[in-house]
């Protein structure tokens, strides 16, 4: 599989469920999500916008993808909604692996890296201020996508998350 098919796959719309654990606090949590996943393509002006912000050279991106979500925990919290964006920029020798830009709420956006590996999964490595994001997206089926999280900071590993994501279908037509 290569990066352009892995990133189609993830477009569309799906049902999240996220257990989470905070290393400082010892506090689990759970979570349910609606993702909406879009493509963006090369020449969208937000792709070319972030590059240019980490002068890199926009022609050579592939695309990216606009993630939106809306969150409910099972604590009786108010629903989170937000969005971010991941523009990926393969290696021009090996295009399994390459630079990635993130963006959340369009405000903060920061840097990283992401390979493709032998067994379909991709792995991202992003810097946010402090702390460092490692983040394993693969699919179990077309359908069924997993995802684990790790966060690090100063004092060592400060939360992990593992995500199972469901692909909401659309209706089918009345025959």
């Amino acid at each position: 599989m290569d990066i352009q098919t892995f990133l189609e796959l993830c477009i569309g719309q799906w049902f999240s469920q996220r257990s989470s654990y905070q290393f400082d606090t010892e506090k689990a949590e759970s979570q349910k999500s609606e993702l909406t996943v879009e493509w963006l393509e090369a020449n969208h002006s937000t792709v070319v916008s972030l590059c240019q912000q980490y002068n890199l050279d926009p022609s050579q991106a592939i695309g990216g993808k606009k993630i939106s979500w809306n969150s409910s925990t099972d604590y009786g919290q108010k629903n989170q909604t937000g969005n971010a964006t991941i523009i990926l920029i393969p290696d021009s020798n090996q295009p399994k692996i390459g630079k990635i830009i993130q963006t959340f709420q369009s405000q903060t956006s920061s840097q990283g890296s992401y390979l493709l590996a032998e067994d379909e999964a991709l792995n991202l490595t992003l810097e946010v201020g402090d702390f460092l994001m490692e983040e394993r997206i693969w699919f179990a089926s077309e359908n069924l996508r997993l995802r684990t999280s790790l966060i690090k900071g100063n004092n060592g590993y400060s939360r992990t998350a593992f995500y199972s994501e469901i692909r909401r279908l659309p209706p089918q037509k009345a025959a």
